[in-house]
């Protein structure tokens, strides 16, 4: 089995940690932050005593998959000798182009170098590197221990032999893999931010609550989550880095609507600080809690 390095230890981090080490493969999680680092192992140790309690995994692989997993501060450290890294620090440029550089020189002499990247340019992100061709994106789904597709993104010059690994490393995961040329907000965030961006501005208008918004896409529409719930959980600073990255490139199409960057600016971010569209008690959603055109 390889020995995958994953850098950033957020959210995506965490469940792309716990895939592969939970799949047998060796994992350091790499973050710079040490209190990052140790809230990220109780999280996992937390998924995998959920995975025991509820009967999908046994105790002794629960135990095996923990003991696969390292964590260490320093990205030349942790992805020493790497078959694979996957990055999943902020959506900032030149955030990534520094980790998959310094990466580059350490890993394994065909190690590949993937990118969670949910709207950046992966062509971009490999012309940093001395071998562009061993650059990839692998783009997971939050929560990644439930969510089964991970798109695998062709830069202009990432190899056939490279986005077949990937695709052994995704059947590995129990994922299933889907191949997207490079384009700005891939397929699934493209979709997503225009969703979560038009749900917004009917949020604004008052056309209906937010509540009412959200059932109409789970029961309308059959979706496990209505696109105010999930930008919820994206982050709605998330969520406006991209669409003004989309805007940029494809056009006003993807404009973000006031309200979301009226929430960025009030530290409104979502789930991740209790409150967004809706207010969270313990991460789990206040019942009537959510906006209402009238009150904006």
């Amino acid at each position: 089995m390889a020995k995958v390095a994953v850098v950033g230890a957020g959210l995506m981090g965490v469940g792309i940690a716990h895939a592969f080490a939970s799949s047998g493969h060796t994992v350091c999680l790499i973050d710079v932050s040490g209190e990052q680092l140790a809230k990220a192992q109780t999280t996992i140790a937390g998924i995998l005593a959920d995975g025991v309690r509820l009967g999908k995994v046994e105790q002794p692989a629960a135990d095996a998959a923990l003991a696969r997993l390292t964590t260490l501060q320093s990205v030349t450290d942790g992805a020493a000798g790497a078959d694979l890294l996957v990055e999943t620090v902020s959506e900032n440029l030149a955030i990534k182009i520094d980790v998959v550089k310094k990466a580059e020189a350490v890993m394994a002499p065909t190690g590949l170098l993937a990118t969670n990247t949910s709207a950046l340019s992966v062509t971009e992100i490999a012309a940093a590197c001395v071998d562009p061709t061993r650059v990839i994106g692998m783009h997971f789904f939050n929560p990644v221990q439930k969510m089964k597709l991970v798109e695998l993104v062709r830069g202009l010059a990432t190899t056939d032999e490279a986005v077949a690994v990937c695709r052994d490393y995704v059947a590995q995961l129990g994922k299933t893999a889907i191949v997207v040329n490079e384009t700005p907000g891939l397929t699934t965030s493209r979709m997503s931010a225009m969703a979560g961006n038009e749900a917004m501005w009917m949020l604004q208008e008052g056309a209906a609550t937010a509540e009412d918004i959200d059932t109409a896409l789970r029961l309308g529409f059959n979706h496990p989550m209505g696109p105010l719930e999930l930008g919820d959980l994206t982050g709605w600073d998330t969520r406006l880095s991209v669409l003004h990255y989309l805007h940029a490139t494809l056009g006003d199409k993807f404009r973000p609507c006031p309200l979301i960057i009226k929430m960025v600016k009030a530290g409104r971010y979502g789930r991740k600080v209790g409150w967004g569209v809706y207010r969270y008690e313990n991460s789990v959603k206040v019942p009537g809690s959510g906006l209402k055109g009238t009150n904006l």
